[in-house]
């Protein structure tokens, strides 16, 4: 039965060499077994057949098996917990993984994977003595996921028809799909494919809108200028319409020899993205995202 999950469980490595040197260590693979065989005693005993993805952090491109994840995506317990493995390994993708009511899954420091249960679960897992990992238990709830000046604006309607009267020059979409470098997709989009980008991008993902965007040859900026010191994502040119080949670099750039290097001539500073945002809403039409005004 789904209760109220207020008992933390910490699950880490016994062994400090573990802790220190993750997938690397000799002690491992019998550490990462036996938390599997603790994940799946707590996912049984909390009665979850599935658990979302929220909170999604991408800092490489997801591997192939992977490349459907997306917030709000609900996976089966296998999957999940091949997702925490490679969480605690330090390999990613990062996310939150929940059941309400039920259980939350999160990865912290060292190894360690954070669960939150109900006392019913929590009380069947006292007195575990494993060789490989130890269990700290906290009376906690999980944390709010909650941040401040969320975007409220919804990917409606009304949104993409106002896409669609500034298509006849050079806009520009960005969908944020998770956070990261690499949770990113940019489309040019015109009267005529509007449509089919409102198809492609995903539910709960954060739009933001450029239209008409001060784009910058990457080749005539000076290695001492200001937009290096800031975010900025590069582009090929041309700009074809539909998705877009880019590379976001959030802390900025040394120089842009790599960035032109690499063939994107074309960038774009962060600062013109805050301007004109939505989420894309779920299917029932309400937005259950959380993310930041840019």
């Amino acid at each position: 039965m789904a209760g109220e999950v207020n008992t933390e469980v910490v699950v880490g490595p016994r062994s400090g060499l573990v802790r220190d040197e993750l997938a690397d260590a000799p002690d491992w693979s019998a550490y990462a077994a036996e938390l599997r065989s603790v994940l799946e005693t707590v996912v049984e005993k909390s009665a979850v057949d599935l658990l979302e993805v929220g909170e999604l952090l991408v800092n490489q491109p997801l591997p192939d098996r992977y490349s459907g994840l997306r917030n709000g995506v609900r996976v089966p317990p296998a999957e999940a917990l091949d997702l925490v493995r490679r969480m605690v390994a330090g390999d990613g993708p990062y996310c939150r993984l929940s059941a309400p009511g039920r259980l939350h899954i999160q990865s912290g420091w060292d190894g360690a994977v954070h669960l939150w249960v109900t006392p019913e679960t929590g009380a069947a897992l006292a007195g575990y003595l494993g060789a490989e990992v130890s269990l700290e238990f906290r009376s906690t709830f999980p944390e709010s996921a909650d941040v401040p000046d969320p975007v409220e604006a919804v990917a409606d309607e009304g949104f993409w028809d106002a896409v669609r009267k500034v298509s006849d020059g050079t806009t520009l979409l960005c969908e944020r799909w998770a956070h990261g470098s690499y949770g990113s997709r940019w489309f040019r989009v015109t009267r005529e494919n509007a449509a089919e980008v409102a198809r492609l991008v995903s539910p709960r993902s954060l739009l933001c809108v450029v239209a008409e965007p001060d784009l910058r040859a990457t080749t005539e900026v000076p290695d001492d200028a200001e937009v290096l010191d800031d975010g900025f994502t590069a582009f090929v040119s041309p700009l074809l319409p539909g998705a877009l080949a880019h590379r976001e670099y959030p802390g900025g750039a040394d120089s842009l020899s790599d960035v032109v290097g690499a063939g994107f001539d074309l960038l774009l500073t962060d600062g013109a993205m805050g301007r004109w945002c939505a989420v894309v809403p779920d299917p029932d039409g309400v937005n259950r995202a959380q993310w930041e005004s840019p």
